[in-house]
């Protein structure tokens, strides 16, 4: 066991012992007010309240992160008369609480959905669910053993035009699939060291590293965690997971066999740990073959991924999608395009992947159903971009199963 697999465990084991017993799981009525805690309300988890907040019969209640600034600003998406604290812990010992809402950084998704499935509380963690290997074992046993409900944020499952999709190509609509593309590409400046003129003081830089090594602060480092490694996993974790987890769903394939990566620093030598520009091939059992690239310097293709048949193609991004046929196939031409503007975008108008997403893990905790995304399928997707990750990381090459 690594030190660090040892340290998360023991923060979590010390996590459990102090959680409350497990509260029996039982179905809430349509009249029922679920009482949601949300935990890290930074950006991304500020636009998920803003569409929880439209969802009938829930309160977000309680409003959790380590600095006041975030604070502030999730206020008013919350009841009125939440509570505010820095403790997560607090949270979770909170027996008000039905269900949180995790928003934190990669390094601490597993170790907090752990403990709160320990403490009763039904969840929705951002994605990647897991941030190294080893956490994957852990998290299988809090779902069969706590039998909580846990959304992972992969919102594309949700959306109609992918459901669509994957009943076409698993029915047989374009032949066998023998490769699978994918790509998120944008052209933006994410490197730039522009610190914004805020207020550190009230950081609890302690509590947000957690079991990450101990480091000083680093205003850059807290608010850029995604692309260093001590906190996030760069474009692999970050992007590819939402993809590669359709892929994972449509297939019925668990991980990768072997993955072979690239990596360079076009823009964020010298400022980031990950780089900007990758690129991984990944051999699954089926003698199927995914690619993936992503870089900050070019939107070529933007955001999308295509499955590849022996009688046709299906590309698919977050708007629509479209069918394109082999020569002299006999499948036809066709498309379902729900969302307005260029193809490739990060995000359409239509549909509402957040609104879908939300509202089937409010309908699963409702009914005790599995929701879309479930904790295997959070633990299948990050572990292809963790081994993306290792060969990135060992000459090039990675292989199943990795240590």
């Amino acid at each position: 066991m690594s030190l660090k697999t040892r340290r998360a465990f023991l923060q979590t084991a010390s996590v459990l012992t102090a959680a409350s017993i497990l509260a029996p799981s039982r179905a809430f009525s349509a009249n029922d007010t679920i009482h949601v805690g949300c935990i890290g309300v930074g950006g991304r988890c500020r636009k998920l309240m803003e569409v929880l907040k439209g969802v009938p019969g829930v309160k977000m209640t309680t409003l959790c992160d380590i600095w006041d600034h975030p604070l502030g600003l999730a206020k008013s998406l919350a009841d009125s008369n939440a509570a505010i604290t820095k403790d997560w812990q607090k949270v979770l010992e909170d027996k008000s609480i039905d269900a949180v809402l995790i928003g934190a950084p990669d390094h601490w998704h597993a170790p907090m959905t752990i403990a709160a499935c320990a403490a009763g509380k039904d969840v929705y963690v951002e994605k990647p669910l897991t941030h190294d290997l080893s956490e994957g074992p852990a998290l299988h046993d809090a779902a069969t053993k706590y039998q909580r409900v846990v959304q992972v944020g992969m919102q594309q499952r949700s959306m109609p035009h992918i459901v669509k999709a994957r009943e076409l190509i698993q029915a047989g609509q374009i032949g066998k699939v023998v490769k699978v593309h994918m790509s998120w590409n944008r052209n933006a400046d994410r490197v730039r060291r522009n610190i914004p003129k805020l207020d550190f003081s009230s950081v609890d830089w302690k509590k947000f590293l957690g079991t990450a090594k101990d480091q000083s602060f680093d205003e850059y480092r807290m608010l850029n965690w995604r692309w260093f490694w001590d906190f996030g996993g760069g474009i692999f974790t970050d992007l590819m997971v939402h993809w590669i987890d359709v892929a994972h769903w449509i297939l019925n394939v668990d991980h990768p066999d072997h993955a072979v990566s690239l990596g360079q620093h076009v823009h964020s030598e010298g400022v980031w740990e990950t780089p900007d520009t990758v690129q991984t091939v990944m051999a699954y059992p089926g003698n199927i073959q995914m690619h993936f690239e992503g870089t900050f310097a070019n939107a070529r293709y933007g955001a999308r991924i295509e499955f590849q048949g022996t009688d046709a193609s299906i590309y698919v991004d977050r708007g629509g999608y479209q069918i394109i046929p082999e020569r002299r196939s006999k499948v036809e031409a066709s498309e379902w395009i729900l969302g307005t503007g260029p193809r490739g975008a990060d995000f359409y108008d239509k549909p509402d992947g957040e609104l879908l997403h939300l509202t089937n893990w409010i309908e699963c905790i409702r009914t005790r159903k599995t929701p879309t995304a479930p904790i295997a399928a959070g633990v299948s997707a990050a572990s292809a971009a963790h081994l993306a990750n290792l060969a990135l990381k060992s000459n090039g090459v990675a292989s199943w199963p990795a240590t």
